[in-house]
């Protein structure tokens, strides 16, 4: 497993990438498994989203703290709803190579606290505002 303070120490803050900011050791649920053990792994595992993938880790979703939320205000049973059912389809998602700069704009931009990192639509990791931060801190470590 690689931790982003690894690949930053010692290089120019702003000239880092998403993959070497990135955590690639991503918890992941099925599109099939039930919203209220979402509810409990992301109490669980202390994560505000978690990632839905198909068994050869294509992306396809995203669950959330506010899609659980919405859900529960609409009067919807967590026990009888799926990933699929719940999950946010139109993932913002980023690529490996985009700029730390590139990254942070994203994230003030579209109010973004992490996003999934993929290549050819398969997860690889992902990156969070607090990544950004550690990176940065590192990099400038000696």
């Amino acid at each position: 497993m690689k931790y982003p303070e690894e690949s930053a120490k010692g290089r120019d803050p702003m000239k880092l990438t998403v993959g070497q900011l990135m955590k690639q050791a991503v918890a992941t649920c099925s599109p099939r498994a039930r919203a209220m053990d979402l509810a409990r792994r992301l109490s669980e595992w202390n994560v505000g989203s978690i990632p839905i993938v198909e068994d050869d880790h294509t992306l396809v979703g995203l669950v959330s703290e506010s899609d659980l939320i919405d859900m529960l205000i609409a009067g919807r049973d967590l026990r009888v709803l799926t990933a699929a059912d719940v999950m946010t389809r139109k993932v913002v998602t980023v690529t490996e190579d985009m700029s730390a700069l590139d990254l942070m704009n994203l994230f003030q931009d579209r109010y973004l606290i992490r996003v999934p990192v993929v290549k050819d639509n398969i997860l690889v990791g992902v990156v969070a505002r607090r990544d950004v931060i550690l990176g940065y801190v590192k990099a400038l470590e000696q």
